[in-house]
């Protein structure tokens, strides 16, 4: 448009009619801002990240777990419908299978606002929250983790050649590198996986009971 000395007009009044109904689907910041967890599957954050290739932007959804940072679901398209949101969650739903209770906190884009996306949310016995208007802050761990991915994956002055190449690239990133091997300081210089994994022998440790009443590692023999 630009080239051709082209300008889109707007109308107002539509406009207005629109951001009215938009924001019925509202939902409260029931985060706000508290990114310290104590539990696994407590509290997801998740947004959308644009990849350039030379065959055009493919977006990528990805849900992080707030106790652990650690990527629970993600998925990558050449589209920005519901569905690239639908798919991502449901990719954290049946890996981490989560209790009832999950929060699951997002930007107020509109695939988080389709009719879809609140059932499935509602069905998995999970309930949604959303970040203020226009206030990245709200999310600010989804959003340091996109930097991480653009400052060590995405090469804007040299963009991946295909669409498939740019895929196989964020497979990479998330499941053989920043998931079980990059340290977060925020984790004790431990990966995700790596952290989860100390949590849950923790836990196993502490529930199980020596013969002197003490907290120790229960031990079975088996002939």
């Amino acid at each position: 448009m630009a080239e051709s000395g082209l300008k889109a007009k707007y109308s107002c009044k539509k406009h207005n009619r629109y951001s009215k109904a938009y924001k019925e689907s509202f939902h409260p910041n029931y985060l706000n801002r508290e990114f310290d967890v104590n539990q696994k599957n407590e509290v997801w954050v998740g947004d959308i990240t644009y990849i350039p290739t030379k065959e055009g932007y493919e977006y990528l959804m990805v849900y992080l777990d707030l106790f652990s940072r650690k990527v629970v679901g993600w998925s990558i398209n050449r589209h920005l419908l519901e569905q690239l949101a639908i798919d991502a969650v449901s990719d954290a739903f049946n890996r981490e299978d989560p209790e009832g209770g999950l929060m699951v906190h997002t930007d107020r884009g509109a695939q988080f606002m389709s009719d879809r996306y609140n059932a499935l949310i509602k069905r998995k016995g999970a309930f949604i929250s959303m970040s203020r208007g226009g206030n990245p802050w709200d999310n600010a761990v989804m959003e340091a983790f996109n930097k991480s991915l653009k400052s060590e994956v995405v090469d804007k002055k040299h963009p991946f050649e295909t669409r498939d190449l740019a895929r196989k690239a964020i497979f990479e990133y998330i499941e053989m590198f920043y998931n079980p091997i990059r340290l977060h300081s925020a984790l004790g210089y431990k990966s995700p996986i790596e952290f989860e994994k100390m949590h849950f022998n923790s836990s196993i440790y502490s529930m199980c009971p020596t013969n002197g009443g003490q907290s120790g590692i229960l031990t079975l023999w088996v002939d």
